[in-house]
């Protein structure tokens, strides 16, 4: 029976893809991606040629009944995020969901993930670990997930663009701002940057460049026990 497997791609660095994801790629009939452009990219460096089914976060119920279709016709797919772990704030859930309820086998190919690399470099203490992912963009929605998040006694990560990273830095640094945490910048890229700060110091540390660049990822310490 055809497989489903979910592959872990780079978050920057080629040379982070493991070889059983580049011999997964080789090996499948087709690949499943967030964006063929993006993914194109890494296979030609890779020297990998395969036909490309495009699966858009925006319209993955399509994406997911091509994936099915293919499954059914005995072809295996290799599922690829844009960069990192799919399904780990990244397209992917869905296509694993209805593969398995369709009785297909689905097989993690793990690896890179902006997640993993923060909490590996951090050196933020934490016994348990709360992922978020991306808050809401609306103003009131991620100042009131913030405030339940930051009253928590355990650790919490979050991902951010450049365009709102100070305002979310702000958000927290309102709600306290000796709040210890790490941010990290293009990980694994040339211009990686790690900044373990409190969230007052690291709000003014970015609101002082003239441009913002990189996708950010924000461990943040749990709240004191009292």
């Amino acid at each position: 029976m055809a497989k489903l497997y979910m592959v872990a791609t780079p978050i920057g660095n080629l040379e982070d893809i493991s070889l059983r994801a580049i011999r997964t790629l080789k090996e499948a009939d087709v690949i499943a991606c967030e964006d063929t452009r993006h993914t194109l990219k890494l296979l030609n460096h890779l020297e990998v040629k395969k036909p490309l089914i495009a699966c858009h976060s925006h319209e993955e119920e399509k994406g997911v009944a091509r994936i099915l279709a293919l499954l059914e016709e005995g072809k295996n797919v290799a599922f690829c995020s844009d960069a990192g772990t799919p399904g780990l704030s990244d397209p992917g859930i869905m296509a694993a969901q209805q593969a398995r309820m369709a009785g297909f086998d689905v097989v993690p190919v793990p690896g890179p993930s902006a997640f993993a690399t923060l909490v590996s470099a951090s050196g933020i203490y934490h016994k348990s670990l709360l992922f978020e992912g991306f808050l809401s963009v609306k103003p009131g929605k991620r100042r009131a997930r913030l405030k339940e998040l930051m009253a928590r006694n355990e650790a919490f990560l979050v991902y951010e663009s450049p365009y709102r990273i100070v305002k979310l830095l702000s958000d927290m640094a309102d709600i306290d701002a000796e709040r210890n945490l790490c941010i990290g910048r293009e990980m694994t890229k040339l211009h990686e940057e790690f900044i373990i700060s409190t969230a007052s110091a690291a709000r003014d540390l970015l609101a002082s460049r003239s441009t913002i660049k990189g996708e950010f990822a924000i461990l943040v310490s749990g709240a004191k026990k009292e």
